[in-house]
């Protein structure tokens, strides 16, 4: 889960009515609309302290209302009378109780209460006196006053907070229900026919969704404590930053006053500063960036960087650091509106970099800007980016993003961390802060739009796995070059996801535009599974087992009670990296290739390999979706492939699937209900960069000396029950299948000794 590691903000209603002049205002709403309520709490009504026996009351609760007309109130001599009578004791036993005296208010005294309870709700003695006499009323009337009027907005307060929790409740019972019956009746929509091929009835399905959804409400009530903002079963007060939006988009701004000590006001200059440095990073050239003759790419030269942005040298008592910045310039097809909304929006954001957020949430809308694409929006989001490899740690940032409308047809998206943001947060959350970074998007003619990416982070120096160490202080892992391509290559699938006039050449084996959408979506399902799968992120818990080989190989293992897009049971996920002298357009060539599966593929027993389905979803010719199928001694077997390649790294995901399911799928029917359980291959450069050897106009042959990183993941379903224990013999099983498998392609490319 995440703060939402993706999510709307949750319901704040205990503090709402924090402000006197909001709660009035809300007050008049609802007295307006009762009457009867009115005319019930137009009263003074005497109030003694429990257990105090026949001593003097001091305490009264009189509720009254500006529309209900004179009301009665007893007076000060009354009050005085019934303490003496209650102190002869047994004098007064036989006598007959007096007939309690009311009085009633007038109206422009009442007017006139109400005009100081709305300046002052807690009216000091001088204020009370001088309004007593003002009135005509005895000072301890106008005290009872203010009291039972703080009580009668406290009383409208929590029947809004319970009429509130109340419509919550009934949602989440639909909810449920919804849920229920979805699983009961899966069925394709377009079709009529199941979508999954396992037992609908379920025993404990009810009590699995009861557990699930407990456990669900419980990590988010973990994440509220944990980011401060409020603690758990509270609400958090809040204030609107911009005019028309209602309670449920709202700004805290008493939380960044209270805990971050940061004003609003001093938010907007921080990221109006961060967009101007990041306008003159994103279009200066030398001496600020200076271009490598060694690799081509451009370097930030920090000492005009320090003199130009006057930034002083942040040592300040901290670990040391290490500054990665980049710039990268590319064309991603896909509308203006679009792009920035995917910016603004955390799923859409997260959807869009698989391979490099692990989470992300946004914790905070400090202002929600003005209009459908949101010009001027402020938030406080967090990540989690990763690599796909267990052996990187993932890195936690927290920045704000400010979007802003720079002319007709350019847009600018900046992010940037704020000091006490972090450090009151989580202390132990700062070893990575980012820089002004981020995108200037500029809208081209014809649904293109030209991208410059700068990313310029601060990183507190630890220790990184020596086949990583080059890829990661070189900056190229978490740099420009990779947000640029993955951002290419997104929109790019995107294009041919909507497209409606397909060459034949790129949609064969499928005749219709519904089933090609189909297996899209289910292969990107499968790549996004894949990649949550891999990295280092706190999802997964890796324990490192050795091989015979010598192998390093994590494994982890994760149980799935009702996720439909995943085998129910234990899933065992064993992940192993290795450098290999080949480059990585070499090896993600090899791996795609059906006519050499049998290869390195254990599991086809050098069975054939046949292609049902192609369908591309891009440009480049590895970008593509096949549905092969492979015949053994005993059956054959469906497996859906996915492979993606950009100019930073390239994937093949692949998973076996249910032939009937797959075909239903095929036909146009919906896939979301498809289990599957991707395994593959992740392969990078391995970031050694050096001069050309040769010029050539061949992309792949500019890549240098350096080899490749490849990852290989493998998940496995070690039992259908959720419940059962993970044995150490299903370990091994994947352990051996990881060694043979590395070792088969070593021996293919023909670099064992590797």
């Amino acid at each position: 889960m995440g703060v939402d590691m993706s999510n709307p903000p949750a319901s704040r209603t205990k503090d709402f009515f924090a402000s006197p002049a909001l709660s009035l205002s809300l007050a008049g709403i609802f007295r307006d609309g009762g009457a009867a309520a009115a005319a019930a709490a137009n009263m003074e009504v005497e109030e003694g302290d429990e257990g105090s026996g026949g001593g003097r009351r001091d305490d009264t609760v009189e509720i009254s209302s500006e529309n209900s007309g004179p009301a009665r109130s007893r007076s000060e001599d009354e009050f005085d009378g019934e303490g003496e009578g209650d102190e002869d004791g047994e004098g007064e036993k036989g006598k007959k109780k007096k007939r309690k005296k009311y009085h009633r208010h007038t109206a422009e005294q009442i007017r006139e209460m109400e005009a100081l309870f709305k300046e002052s709700p807690h009216p000091d003695e001088k204020q009370r006196q001088q309004l007593s006499k003002q009135l005509g009323l005895a000072p301890r009337q106008v005290k009872f006053w203010f009291q039972n009027r703080r009580t009668q907005i406290k009383a409208i307060q929590e029947r809004h907070e319970n009429s509130l929790l109340k419509s919550e409740m009934e949602k989440l019972r639909d909810e449920n229900k919804a849920m229920r019956e979805t699983i009961k009746k899966s069925c394709c929509p377009n079709c009529g026919s199941a979508t999954s091929s396992r037992d609908p009835t379920m025993t404990t399905e009810e009590q699995q969704l009861r557990i699930e959804n407990a456990r669900l409400k419980a990590e988010v009530e973990k994440l509220r404590a944990v980011i401060g903002k409020y603690p758990p079963g509270t609400g958090s007060p809040s204030s609107s930053c911009s005019a028309g939006n209602d309670h449920e988009n709202r700004s805290s701004l008493e939380f960044y006053t209270g805990i971050f000590g940061l004003e609003k006001s001093r938010i907007m200059e921080i990221v109006n500063q961060a967009m101007e440095e990041l306008k003159k990073m994103a279009t200066a050239g030398e001496p600020l960036w200076i271009r490598s003759v060694e690799t081509g790419r451009e370097i930030l030269n920090y000492d005009e960087y320090m003199r130009e942005f006057s930034v002083e040298n942040s040592g300040n008592g901290r670990p040391k650091r290490s500054i990665e910045a980049s710039r990268e310039t590319g064309v991603v097809f896909v509308d203006l509106p679009r792009l920035v909304q995917s910016f603004m929006d955390v799923n859409q954001w997260k959807e869009m970099f698989p391979c490099t957020i692990s989470k992300a949430a946004t914790v905070d809308i400090i202002c929600n800007g003005e209009g459908p694409n949101r010009n001027g929006a402020v938030q406080l989001m967090f990540a989690e980016l990763q690599m796909l490899t267990p052996m990187v740690p993932t890195r936690e940032v927290y920045f704000v993003r400010f979007c802003k409308q720079l002319s007709a047809d350019q847009w600018a998206i900046v992010d940037v961390s704020i000091d006490k943001v972090e450090d009151n947060i989580d202390a132990s959350l700062v070893k990575c802060r980012k820089r002004p970074s981020g995108c200037i998007i500029e809208d081209k003619s014809n649904g293109h739009c030209k991208v410059i990416w700068v990313e310029h982070l601060e990183c507190q120096k630890s220790t990184v796995h020596t086949m990583y160490r080059q890829i990661v202080n070189s900056g190229l892992a978490f740099g420009a070059k990779h947000w640029i391509a993955t951002l290419q290559l997104q929109c790019e699938r995107l294009v041919f996801f909507m497209a409606t006039n397909v060459p034949t050449k790129d949609s064969s084996g499928v005749a219709t535009l519904a089933g090609r959408k189909s297996i899209l979506k289910l292969a990107q399902r499968m790549t996004w599974s894949f990649c949550r799968a891999l990295g280092a992120s706190s999802f997964n818990s890796w324990t490192k087992v050795s091989s015979k080989t010598g192998d390093d190989i994590r494994v982890a293992s994760r149980k799935n009670l009702n996720d439909p897009g995943e085998p129910q049971g234990v899933i065992l996920c064993a992940v192993s990296s290795v450098w290999l002298p080949v480059a990585p357009h070499v090896i993600f060539d090899f791996l795609r290739d059906e006519a050499r599966r049998s290869e390195w593929d254990i599991m086809l027993s050098g069975g054939p390999v046949q292609s049902i389905a192609n369908l591309a979803k891009g440009q480049d010719r590895g970008n593509a979706v096949t549905i092969q199928t492979m015949k053994s001694k005993d059956n054959s077997m469906w497996v859906v492939q996915d492979t993606c390649t950009n100019a930073y790294e390239s994937m093949v995901v692949y998973a076996p699937v249910d032939i009937a399911g797959m075909q239903s799928v095929m036909t146009g029917c919906d896939s979301s209900s498809i289990a599957i359980l991707p395994s593959g291959f992740s392969i990078l450069p391995d970031g050694v960069e050096s001069r050309p050897l040769v010029i050539t106009s061949r992309p792949e042959e500019k890549s240098t000396e350096g080899g490749s990183l490849l990852t290989i993941a493998f998940q496995v379903l070690t039992n259908t029950s959720p419940t059962a224990k993970l044995t150490m013999e299903s370990v091994e099983s994947v352990n051996t299948l990881v060694s043979c498998t590395l070792q088969n392609i070593k021996t293919s490319l023909q670099c064992e000794d590797g």
